[in-house]
Formats: C-alpha cells, structure tokens, sequence
C-alpha cells in the first residue's frame, strides 16, 4: 500500500503532462529512459548534500537557522536541479523528437518525476502513512513545477539557438537553471528554517508561509502548461522547409481520416497532420507557406490575381473660352 501512495501523484503527474501534449506524441522510449535517468541523479544529489551539510555544519556551527537557509539555497537546491538539467541536456538537445515547444516541458517533468519516485518511495517507507498523504499534495508536485519551468526556458533557448539569437539563448539558458534551482531553494529553505528555529510559533509561521509559497507555485506552473501545451509551435521549422505552425483560427477546421474535427495541424485522436496543399512562397522572406499568414515572418499571402489599382489622371484643363 505505502508503495502504490508513493507511486500514484507521480504517474498522475506524467499522464496529466503526456496529455496536453496534443501535437506530436513523444516516443515512449525515449520518456521512459528520461525518467530511470533522472532516478539516477538522485545518487550525485546525496552525495553534494551530504558533502555541503558538513562544511556548512564546520562554518555556521551555532547558527542553525543560517545554516539551514544556506543549506536549501546553495547545495540542496542546486544538487537536485543541475543533477536534472544534465540529464535533460544530454539527452534531448539534439535528438530530433524535440521539435516542438512543448515538448521540452514533457521532457523535464518526466526527469524530475524520476528523481522525485526515487525520492518519495524513500521517504515513504521510512515515515509512513501520513508522509505518503502529505508528499502527494506537497513535494512530488512541486518537483513537477520546477520543471515545468525549467522546460518552459528550455524550449526557449532551444529556438533561440536554432534562430541564431546568441542573446535569447544565453538568457533563457541561465533561467532554465536559475528559476528551478531557487524556486527549489525557497520552498525547502521555508520549512528548514522554521525547523532549525525550535520555537512553535515560528514552525507554525513558517508552515503558514510555506503553504502560501505553494500555492501560489501549483497556480502558476498549472497556467504555465495549460498556456504552453495550447500555444505549442513547431521550433525546428526554418526557412528552407514548408511551415506548419500557424494562427489555428486562420487556418480553419478539417476533419482527419479517423472522423475527428480538428482546429490545429495535428489529430488530437491518432495524431495525423493536417492535409497540406496550395503551398506559396513567402516574397518577404521565402519562407514555403500553406496558410493564410507565413509562419516564419507573419506576412499575409500574397493575392494569387492581384486586383491592378486604378491609375488616377490628372484633371483636364477646361478649353479656354472662345
């Protein structure tokens, strides 16, 4: 039983993930060994705990609380989300199913998802009933908020660097490692302080703030998915190739093969394309377009008959009187 509680918020989260991911399925391989990766990250992040708790025990002896803060912010944080992030960047950086933006949320959560498992069936079995109930609401879905937001700034420097952006990609890269790493920080910082104090009220202040602080963080990395899963693009889509990614209320609706009415360019039942046809080539930047609007530039398509303007003449003088 202790072990299904620790499984159940985890296999909920990644189906709640996989779902919106209405697009392009990802290859279930290639989920699969994400996740059993990102259990492995869990070993490098005991080991860089265990080694920043005692240094940090030698420098701030008789300042737990101190010690606590920094022991969240700058080890226990930083070992779990960059044990993550090198998981995730070996794995999908250049492999050719991250093709989409929200994509590279998929991948994120399904990595911490793993590190999280590990985690929880640990604390689980050691604690108990009542720590299997509290990690479901609590800590299992907050290691899938860190990622959502690591994978959100993924995607970005991803495109970034498919688009030759230098800038963009340097700083949603560094927000790919920062926003989870202090947002991690922060949400166990909370609760060590207010343990390492020793005083009820501060304990009890501290779970007050904690609870908001988690709050506020499900509410927005749940808009954070909704908004990336509906506004999901084509990131590997260039110039060269025909682009598939437009305005869904340009586009129009069409019905798929297998009787499904669809308003985006994939089938949300079997996950066929869009039947393309009367492509046209892009005069602002030669972009080869389908719709209405170039999805590289947004420029209008062109008029296939273009209407020829009137061509005003100068008035004519009247004849002088006779």
């Amino acid at each position: 039983m202790l072990f299904a509680l620790a499984l159940v918020p985890v296999i909920a989260l990644l189906v709640f993930i996989y779902l919106k991911d209405k697009k392009e399925k990802e290859p279930i391989g290639l989920l699969i060994g994400l996740f059993f990766a990102g259990m492995g990250t869990i070993i490098t992040a005991i080991i860089i705990e265990l080694i920043g708790e005692v240094i940090l025990e030698a420098i701030f002896p008789y300042t737990p609380v101190l010690k606590a803060i920094l022991l969240a912010m700058l080890v226990v944080g930083p070992a779990e989300e960059l044990g993550k992030f090198a998981v995730l960047r070996l794995i999908t950086w250049k492999n050719k199913a991250f093709n989409y933006s929200y994509d590279a949320i998929v991948y994120a959560v399904f990595v911490s998802l793993g590190f999280a498992c590990l985690e929880n069936v640990g604390y689980v079995f050691q604690n108990g009933l009542s720590t299997a109930l509290l990690r479901m609401f609590t800590a299992v879905p907050g290691h899938a908020c860190f990622a959502v937001f690591m994978g959100y700034f993924y995607s970005r420097a991803k495109f970034a660097s498919l688009t030759n952006k230098k800038g963009d990609y340097t700083k949603n890269m560094w927000l790919t490692l920062l926003i989870p790493i202090v947002g991690h920080g922060i949400y166990d910082g909370i609760l060590f302080a207010a343990q390492a104090s020793g005083a009820d009220i501060i304990e009890g202040l501290g779970a007050l703030l904690w609870i908001a602080y988690v709050v506020v963080l499900f509410v927005f990395s749940f808009i954070l998915v909704i908004k990336s899963a509906k506004n999901d693009f084509c990131i590997v889509t260039l110039p060269t190739q025909q682009q598939t990614v437009y305005r869904p209320q340009v586009a129009g609706n069409w019905t798929c093969s297998c009787g499904v009415i669809n308003s985006f360019n994939f089938c949300s039942a079997c996950g066929k394309p869009r039947p393309m046809g009367n492509t046209w080539n892009c005069p602002t930047c030669g972009t080869l377009c389908t719709y209405n609007f170039c999805g590289n530039c947004g420029c209008p398509k062109p008029a296939a008959n273009p209407v020829p303007m009137p061509v005003q003449q100068a008035p004519v003088p009247p004849a002088p009187g006779v």
